[in-house]
């Protein structure tokens, strides 16, 4: 049966066999393979990636789209890794070009946000020997006796791995600490691209896919939810892509702690793979097709609005997007470094409902954990705050 989604008979009749065997799984509510994956990435029936993840998204969330009201804090740009396709760090040599905040000038930001209903921090940044097991987890109890309601949401396996290892105790012991320190959930930053034949030309010395994968199967063991990146777009095939997705769609079955898979795009300013040319906007949206297709057990797809521009998430909504991420205030440039469509990403909860809204879609924001704060679906509305 045709959904009412999909319902032209013209359309599916000009499919070929292996779309008809995808489509008809899709409805059927069948897991497609790895080898359907590959061949939906090579595609270049766009119309059919944008219609079947479209279906997919509506299916789960109708026309909801979820965002909500965050603010950003990088402790440092210094790191002792040298990511290849990192815009962002500066190598200890050249500290005098970075920054390294303290607790104090840390708690000061949180602070500015008192007058305002943020719900969430998102606290990530390079990795140095001072920002240590002890500093984090001082940090985030001062946070939480300062604003026990605010979300941390905090660290990346990569800062985790060299914590722990540092502190000679296991991830799990680890998290504990965090997680009873303040910790509540974890971002999806660090899981580059999982398959070592790129991981060890683009990121060779940090921590590596096993430790990534081990790290959130410990989290999500500990009842705290995370999310999950791929960074595409750079040296990797459409294989090394599904390689990825299937990792985390096999951990996901396992786990069921990860909330939403974020796509993000190589960025070439000012790294040392600038020589590679950025894949197009079509590339965009084909991967966020079949990122919601194939990653049937993740609730959510979402799309970061500040490295991709308002314009075209706002065309990702039609490609599986359900996700926008939040006002951000990037206050220290992670997404400009990199060479983002937004040179200061910072959007009002007025502006983010607006963008939502005038693609068609209906505004929900959220906490961190997807319970709903605010639907501004019934009516349009104005938003009053900074």
């Amino acid at each position: 049966m045709i959904s009412s989604f999909l319902n032209e008979k013209s359309f599916y009749e000009k499919l070929n066999n292996t779309e008809k065997r995808i489509f008809e799984k899709v409805l059927n509510l069948q897991r497609i393979d790895e080898l359907e994956a590959l061949f939906l990435f090579e595609s270049r029936n766009l119309p059919f990636l944008a219609q079947l993840a479209n279906y997919i998204r509506r299916r789960k969330h109708g026309l909801k789209t979820f965002f909500n009201r965050n603010f950003h804090i990088e402790p440092t740009n210094i790191c002792i890794y040298d990511c290849k396709f990192c815009s962002y760090s500066r190598a200890i040599k050249k500290r005098e070009e970075g920054w390294e905040y303290n607790e104090n000038e840390m708690l000061e930001m949180v602070k500015a946000y008192d007058n305002q209903p943020v719900t969430e921090v998102h606290i990530v940044g390079g990795v140095l020997p001072q920002y240590d097991l002890d500093f984090y987890a001082n940090l985030f109890r001062k946070i939480k006796e300062h604003r026990p309601e605010l979300h941390i949401k905090a660290l990346t396996p990569v800062e985790f791995h060299y914590i722990f290892k540092k502190a000679k105790i296991s991830y799990k012991q680890g998290l504990q600490i965090l997680k009873e320190a303040g910790l509540d959930s974890i971002p999806g930053g660090g899981a580059e691209i999982f398959h070592p034949e790129i991981r060890n030309q683009i990121a060779k010395d940090k921590a590596n896919s096993e430790n990534w994968l081990e790290l959130h199967k410990t989290a999500h063991e500990l009842g705290i939810r995370s999310n999950a990146t791929m960074l595409y777009g750079h040296i990797e095939k459409y294989w090394h892509r599904v390689d990825h997705l299937k990792q985390l769609r096999d951990l996901q079955d396992q786990t069921h702690g990860f909330q939403t898979f974020i796509p993000l795009k190589f960025r070439n300013k000012d790294n040392e793979m600038s020589h590679l040319p950025e894949v197009s906007i079509i590339e965009d949206l084909k991967n966020y097709a079949v990122s919601r297709i194939y990653l049937d057990n993740f609730d959510h797809i979402k799309a970061y609005w500040a490295m991709i521009g308002r314009e075209t998430t706002q065309i990702a909504l039609d490609y599986g997007v359900d996700d926008i991420d939040g006002t951000i205030d990037d206050t220290t440039k992670i997404y400009s470094m990199a060479g983002s469509e937004e040179q200061n990403p910072k959007m009002t909860t007025q502006e983010l409902v607006e963008l939502i809204q005038s693609a068609g879609y209906q505004a929900i924001e959220r906490d961190t954990l997807y319970n709903i704060i605010h639907d501004y679906s019934s009516v349009k509305v104005t938003v009053h705050e900074s």
